[in-house]
């Protein structure tokens, strides 16, 4: 039995009409493209823009997210090519078993969780900080001893528990809550720029790329980019490492859009919708954070930015208190979306590896009415609670950064190895320039994972290491694939 054994591309087409293992194809290119808006933008504008701005780039932040976003677009068109061709549940997952071999489906897999479970956490802080804002703005306030600065973050909690009961009742419940909440998103995340215009001050944006300072010598060690560890680089912030620092870090605010290749098996057509889904959900928000970022840095010096609440308090500088409340009601909004949404993906990815007896079988069944695998959806809810109520804020986001970039190596991969192999594949959407695309987009990836932290990927190698014993212990003899392959007897999912 071979660690490099692949679930074939029929198999997983047909696994898609099982009874007990069959989502319901309710979702068109508008839902696709909002869902993916509905992730995108969140984080990255509410949460990182300010911080990422403050540390490492200056008024230069806008060059980081045009960085990361080159990265992302190359990847998006592999994400692209493989969901049009094989629209089935499980994203990068399901790509890389069919491509690469079981071992690496699991490693994405374990990675994908990594990404989507941390993410959520993360989003659901960052939340939590916006809406104990404006309660506190309106006039009703929250109890300090449970709100974001507390040992126990009652208020992220309470979302993430309202948001898995909307995700399993339905899908297309879901996306209805989804759109209006990206709706008044978008009215924000657009006054937050045609206002802010009008307090743009040009001393601000000077020197727009800070000069490169050493970073402080207390937690050089740890924090310091394997890059620069690697390759005896003094550590530094700011200058053109800051940019490529800063990208890594606000990468995590793109990891939206490979989340709507989860839901593939749940798009009407797939072949159609979900290269537009993908590809123009990313296009949109690359150009508002652009925006945004020069709008904020515009504002107020970087040096002075608010790092937990910028937009808000970059407004509420300039005497305009009006509109941070206007702001922090649009970010409550805004990562209620994205907290949803990466659930939602977290969910499909775990169902994918359960049909698939990589994950204990029983969890991916679906409820017979709401067509969702309800107990999948409940369990990550309880798991993603629990860590956005007692895990500090500031730590997690360069774990979901470096697990993402994992997996967009593979899937970057992936893409020539598998239109040697399987030349006869229909494919609705084609990568361009391939293998010269696939391969650029694989090595940026790795290179951007290079600029994060030591600490960042000793924690990854720990996840990592703990994957593997569990790939061991359970999915390696249970697969389904390596059941067949040894009794020579198709199995049930």
């Amino acid at each position: 039995m071979s660690l490099l054994r692949k679930k074939t591309i029929e198999q997983s087409i047909a696994d898609t009409d099982e009874p007990e293992y069959q989502l319901k194809k309710r979702l068109s290119a508008v839902d696709l493209t909002v869902f993916g808006i509905g992730v995108i933008i969140g984080a990255g504008i509410f949460t990182l823009t300010g911080r990422a701005a403050k540390t490492f780039a200056g008024p230069g932040i806008a060059l980081s997210f045009v960085l990361a976003a080159f990265c992302c677009a190359l990847a998006a068109l592999c994400y692209a090519e493989f969901s049009s061709t094989v629209p089935v549940s499980g994203s990068a997952y399901t790509f890389s078993y069919f491509s690469l071999g079981e071992i690496f489906a699991w490693i994405i897999g374990w990675d994908l969780l990594l990404e989507l479970m941390l993410g959520s956490s993360v989003v659901a802080q960052g939340w939590s900080t916006y809406a104990a804002l404006f309660l506190d703005q309106i006039g009703l306030g929250w109890p300090s001893s449970i709100g974001p600065d507390s040992n126990v973050n009652v208020l992220a909690m309470l979302l993430v528990v309202v948001l898995a009961t909307l995700a399993t009742i339905g899908i297309k419940e879901s996306m209805r809550v989804n759109l209006v909440l990206v709706a008044i998103k978008l009215f924000v995340v657009l006054f937050v720029i045609v206002a802010g215009l009008f307090y743009i001050k040009g001393s601000n944006l000077s020197p727009f790329i800070p000069p490169s300072v050493p970073t402080p010598d207390a937690h050089v060690e740890w924090t310091t980019p394997l890059f620069q560890a690697l390759f005896g680089f003094t550590p530094s912030t700011f200058g053109v490492m800051g940019l490529v620092s800063g990208a890594s870090l606000v990468f995590f605010a793109f990891i939206g859009f490979d989340v709507v290749a989860t839901t593939a098996e749940e798009a009407k057509n797939p072949q159609r919708d979900l290269p537009r889904g993908i590809i123009g959900s990313l296009a949109i928000c690359t150009v508002l954070y652009v925006l945004v970022c020069i709008v904020i840095t515009g504002m107020i010096k970087y040096t002075d930015i608010n790092s937990e609440a910028a937009l808000a308090e970059a407004f509420r500088s300039v005497g305009k208190p009006s509109f941070a409340t206007l702001i922090s009601a649009g970010a409550v909004a805004g990562l209620t979306t994205v907290v949803l949404t990466l659930m939602i993906g977290a969910a499909r990815v775990v169902f994918a590896m359960s049909r698939d007896h990589l994950m204990p079988r029983e969890l991916g069944k679906t409820h017979p009415k709401w067509g969702t695998p309800y107990r999948l959806t409940i369990a990550i809810g309880v798991v993603v609670a629990i860590v956005a109520g007692v895990t500090p804020i500031g730590k997690l986001e360069e774990m979901v950064n470096i697990g993402t970039l994992a997996a967009f190596t593979l899937v970057s991969i992936a893409v020539p190895l598998l239109r040697r192999s399987r030349p006869d594949i229909q494919r609705s959407f084609r990568v361009p320039g391939n293998p010269v695309i696939p391969i650029v987009a694989a090595l940026i990836c790795l290179y951007l994972m290079l600029n994060l932290s030591m600490e960042t990927w000793l924690r990854f190698i720990i996840w990592m290491a703990l994957g593997f014993l569990v790939y061991a212990v359970y999915g390696y003899r249970r697969s389904r694939v390596g059941v067949e392959e040894r009794t020579g007897e198709a199995t049930r999912a």
